[in-house]
């Protein structure tokens, strides 16, 4: 008769293997949908002026984020908070275009 041990090593095998291979079923399923994604919507890439909009959504997102998780961004450091917005523009902006 196996013991304690032995019965939970067992049981956490059988949990570890039917993780692994659920998510290699996922995983699979997922494949052929993924690389239609990229297929369809990276296919010709993308310019200065669309990558220009994503950086400016994405710079107020993240200064917005640094305002609300500093506290007293909004008031008292509102002058590092545009300096912080053009530097994240200026470099998202480029590495977008560069990278997509």
């Amino acid at each position: 008769m196996p013991s304690k041990e032995e019965n939970s090593f067992l049981q956490i095998l059988l949990y570890i293997i039917g993780a692994v291979s659920v998510l290699l079923f996922i995983y699979f399923l997922v494949i052929p949908y993924s690389i239609e994604f990229v297929n369809v919507y990276f296919e010709e890439g993308i310019g200065l002026k669309p990558a220009a909009v994503i950086a400016f959504f994405v710079s107020i997102a993240t200064v917005v984020l640094f305002a609300m998780v500093g506290g007293d961004g909004l008031i008292g450091e509102v002058q590092y908070m545009f300096g912080a917005f053009f530097t994240y523009f200026f470099i998202i902006w480029l590495l977008i275009a560069w990278i997509f």
